[in-house]
């Protein structure tokens, strides 16, 4: 590393620890350091803005306090907690995760890094936060918050989605984290990220780091960082059934693997059919259809795909044992639909 680089690592610590004592949010998972709080905090926030967070992660304490209720819970009842998240593997992740601490740590969240990367759905960033806040340890959590203030208070033009960039951010951090203060060191470089150096007009009037901050000097900070391009996503049509019956509708569960995989939907078929096509298809599935009441167009975008979705409103005189048919209170408290399949059910519903 060139020794100016070198130099504005080493006065981080410094400069954000007392910025973050007066500007830290006040969030709920910060209330303590509870590994449990802490973890489940991490994985909620993956991909997922933190004003979305704060209700989820206090409404699913209530129901799983701690490690040993969610290693118990029923898997509906978490995707239930979890509907409107996404990513849905997450939440799986975290049962597997809780269950594997009951049985190999005794119901004691592991303290070691290694031990904690272990864990279902742990990666090294998550890892890192846990180790950091948690147990005080020197483990950077590099997120996209960290190395986009990285890029821009070193003027780094190099590819931040590239591992190689990752790896010598988080090698460069390291070497820099103050003892005993690690998890406040931790979170003051996300926070920075999060507030102030955000992506788009970061508040370089407002930044602690603006005197050493390259970024700012050349007046880059705006460019960077420098990502790779996105690849396109792939785009699907669908056609999906939302089959009614004596106040019941009928939801069917995903396969195993794939996308939204063993999470419930709305019955569908791919392609974008016309009205008269979606009644044999209903037809076909021995349900007696009716005319179409109306139809809802949607797109749902997911990472890698979009869903450009055609939705049908079927009345029907029989409930064929072909899907599962459920009234609108079982709807609403058990069936966790994805989002993807739920703005069909809202705007049903008014």
């Amino acid at each position: 590393m060139k020794k100016n680089i070198a130099s504005i690592y080493k006065a981080l610590p410094n400069l954000l620890l007392p910025w973050f004592a007066e500007n830290a949010r006040v969030l709920p998972w910060r209330q303590d350091k509870q590994p449990y709080h802490v973890w489940l905090s991490e994985i909620m926030l993956q991909q997922t803005r933190v004003e979305a967070v704060r209700g989820y992660f206090l409404r699913f304490l209530q129901a799983f306090p701690d490690i040993h209720t969610l290693a118990e819970a029923e898997e509906e009842a978490v995707f239930k907690l979890w509907e409107g998240l996404g990513y849905y593997s997450r939440a799986r992740n975290l049962i597997k995760a809780a269950k594997i601490v009951m049985k190999q740590h005794g119901g004691q969240f592991p303290t070691a890094y290694k031990d904690i990367l272990a864990l279902p759905g742990i990666g090294e960033y998550t890892a890192g936060a846990i180790s950091s806040i948690c147990f005080e340890a020197p483990e950077p959590a590099v997120d996209g918050n960290v190395l986009r203030v990285s890029a821009r208070v070193t003027d780094s033009h190099a590819p931040v989605t590239s591992p190689h960039i990752k790896k010598e951010v988080t090698a460069a951090l390291r070497q820099v984290y103050p003892k005993g203060r690690c998890g406040d060191f931790t979170q003051s470089i996300m926070e920075l990220g999060a507030i102030v150096c955000t992506p788009r007009s970061p508040r370089c009037d407002a930044c602690p780091l603006t005197d050493i901050c390259l970024g700012k000097k050349m007046g880059t900070q705006e460019d960077l960082p420098v990502k790779a391009p996105k690849k396109e996503r792939k785009k699907y049509e669908k056609t999906v059934f939302l089959l009614t019956c004596k106040e019941k509708t009928a939801v069917q569960k995903r396969e195993d693997k794939g996308l939204l995989a063993g999470l419930w939907e709305f019955p569908n078929v791919p392609g974008r059919l016309s009205p008269d096509e979606a009644v044999r298809q209903a037809e076909g599935w021995s349900t007696e259809p009716e005319a179409p009441l109306r139809s809802l167009e949607r797109v749902h975008i997911f990472t890698h795909a979009e869903w450009d979705m055609t939705c049908y409103i079927i009345p029907c005189r029989k409930m064929p044992d072909t899907f599962h048919w459920v009234n609108p209170s079982e709807m609403n408290t058990e069936i966790a639909l994805p989002t993807a399949f739920r703005i069909f059910w809202e705007a049903y519903n008014g």
